[in-house]
């Protein structure tokens, strides 16, 4: 096992989950107008999304895979591409963090778990981004690909849940600095381009 491909990988996605995005500016909003239960439950909903992402994505994979190896290959360049054409759409997007664009009617704990939920697995992007991301970062040649999989999965729904949870935690506090900081979103929006960059570059060569 190559612990260091695993650490990479949970630094590149902290850095990813940092940086603003629907789900975590979505988060973030649900916070600040209904309170830290509310944004637990909108996350908790997103996470439980990405579940289903990470089974489509290692058991679908992993069978294509293991039929044709050169598919592998292929989808490290795919991976890599995609990976730099949103760094590229990243770089198109102003570097402002917009807090009253993502509005919402009141809803219960439950009803925001239900829209994270649908929100996630209802967006094929983001079984797209797994698909890019996962294959760079197999970190053991023992482990199957299928199992490798699940544990990206599970590593990054981890990680993704610490940070939207500090979001939801920290939201007045965030809300703050965002505003008393108007480079804060260029700064986020360079992390998040040299992030892709860097990844696509790491499964390449």
């Amino acid at each position: 096992m190559n612990l260091e491909i695993l650490i990479s990988f949970v630094v590149a996605v902290f850095a990813l989950a940092i940086s603003p995005g629907p789900d975590n500016i979505f988060v973030l909003v649900q916070s600040l107008r209904f309170g830290k239960k509310y944004g637990f439950a909108t996350v908790l909903g997103l996470m439980t999304g990405c579940l289903i992402h990470t089974a489509l994505v290692a058991f679908g994979v992993s069978l294509l895979i293991v039929r044709h190896e050169f598919l592998f290959t292929a989808l490290k360049f795919f991976g890599a591409g995609y990976l730099l054409y949103l760094a590229y759409k990243v770089y198109q997007s102003p570097g402002m963090i917009d807090l009253s664009s993502a509005k919402s009617s009141p809803k219960t704990p439950f009803q925001l778990f239900q829209q994270g939920f649908v929100m996630n697995v209802l967006n094929p992007k983001v079984s797209l981004f797994f698909l890019a991301l996962f294959p760079g970062f197999l970190f053991s040649d023992r482990f199957s690909k299928t199992y490798q999989f699940i544990i990206l999965g599970g590593v990054f729904i981890l990680v993704s849940l610490v940070v939207f949870s500090s979001i939801a935690l920290l939201s007045g506090f965030l809300k703050r600095y965002i505003e008393g900081h108007k480079n804060a979103g260029k700064f986020l929006k360079w992390l998040q381009i040299i992030v892709f960059v860097g990844i696509a570059i790491f499964i390449l060569f």
